[in-house]
């Protein structure tokens, strides 16, 4: 059987493009999480913690302005379901998230963090200063690389590349890409490093030209 163009108007190609840069800053998302019998006692715990955490921080060169703030939240915990569960205390949480420059002592201010009452370390993130500048740059090279395939095909097919008439940005999440703001893995030379990879920024775009002859 053999398929046919049904609107024949013009050539449409895809174009993708990927910037890499090193890491500029660190964000870790850090929190102190307590549990004890009583709230007033569950309460005064995390204080303590979160007033050692604050010192901590500021010890290592980070400014209360660089720290998301955050409350205190209580909560009942449970061990088990319905009528067999278990009271087991009021659990105290406040989580942070802390940026920092300091790429290369980056390690030693998680140590010294749990060290002062952040007992979960929930994510660490590898960033740029300006990822919309990489962001435009990636979507250059998309709309370059739809060019080239667009030159290919009227250049095989014997026919001119005319203007574009229609321009699509294409999520690169929706197509197997790595998405806007993606972070490479750790590439440490040791074993334990806690070592950044590269900040990576994809963009598609679908481009519509029309055709001469």
């Amino acid at each position: 059987m053999t398929e046919s163009i049904k609107q024949p108007w013009g050539l449409s190609v895809y174009g993708a493009g990927t910037v890499k840069a090193e890491p500029e800053v660190a964000r870790v998302k850090l929190a102190v999480d307590l549990l004890a019998p009583t709230p007033d006692e569950a309460f005064k715990k995390a204080g303590r913690a979160v007033a050692q955490l604050r010192e901590t921080l500021r010890r290592h060169g980070i400014p209360d302005s660089v720290v998301s703030d955050s409350r205190l939240s209580l909560s009942s915990e449970y061990d088990g379901y319905n009528a067999t569960r278990k009271f087991l205390g009021y659990r105290c949480q406040a989580t942070y998230t802390v940026e920092t420059p300091k790429l290369g002592e980056l390690q030693q201010l998680i140590v010294d963090a749990v060290d002062a009452g952040a007992n979960r370390i929930d994510e660490v993130v590898f960033d740029v200063r300006d990822k919309p500048a990489m962001r435009d740059q990636a979507r250059r090279k998309a709309v370059a690389a739809a060019r080239r395939k667009a030159e290919v095909y009227t250049e095989a097919t014997g026919v001119s590349l005319g203007p574009v008439v229609h321009i699509e940005d294409v999520d690169p999440d929706t197509v197997g890409l790595r998405g806007h703001g993606a972070y490479g893995g750790g590439r440490g030379d040791a074993d334990g490093d806690l070592a950044p990879g590269v900040v990576e920024v994809s963009a598609s775009v679908l481009l519509g030209y029309s055709l001469g002859r």
